[in-house]
């Protein structure tokens, strides 16, 4: 049976958040990629044409946005320009969802990283030291951390130089000797 239309927010954070682990979440995993392409790469390039603005009205569909916006197209599109394309809509919906207090009501410390994900991902210097003391509240403490590194990156180039390639952006010399150290892609 075809899932509809309003029955998709529910299925992509059933699919997200019960049906795949969390180790699978950060992980390269290439049938992970090729599932969420095959289910979601349709209704994932719709969201990025911002033909699901209405999902932004609820906590609940507006968190299966952002996984949409944000999460998805970094494992659909890995690697290519495509997968930052949901970032700028991805970080409103986040900011909605704190302002609206939706981040706060959110019993489910998964769901409530998630809809602060954008924010991490995001290359404002500004955005990022806001995010802090929201990733220390609401999240685990591993998760607050690679905010933290997420934020002293951005701190230090005013990007993240892993996307350099896939955004077509020149590499400085300190970015490709920063790229060749352990744990700097993320």
């Amino acid at each position: 049976m075809t899932p509809q239309p309003g029955d998709l927010p529910e299925e992509i954070l059933q699919v997200w958040f019960e049906q795949t682990r969390p180790r699978q979440w950060f992980a390269r995993d290439s049938r992970l990629d090729a599932l969420l392409r095959q289910r979601y790469g349709e209704i994932c390039g719709r969201a990025l044409a911002g033909e699901l603005q209405a999902w932004g009205g609820d906590a609940l569909s507006a968190l299966a946005l952002v996984l949409l916006l944000d999460q998805f197209p970094r494992q659909i599109w890995r690697d290519t320009s495509r997968a930052y394309a949901g970032d700028g809509q991805a970080l409103a919906l986040s900011q909605q969802a704190v302002a609206r207090g939706w981040l706060a009501a959110e019993p489910i410390q998964a769901r409530r990283q998630f809809l602060l994900m954008p924010l991490m991902h995001s290359e404002d210097p500004a955005v990022q030291q806001r995010a802090q003391p929201l990733f220390r509240r609401f999240c685990d403490a591993r998760t607050a951390e690679c905010a933290r590194r997420h934020c002293e990156v951005i701190a230090r180039f005013g990007r993240f130089p892993h996307r350099n390639a896939a955004l077509g952006r020149s590499s400085s010399t300190e970015e490709l000797a920063f790229l060749q150290r352990p744990g700097s892609r993320f």
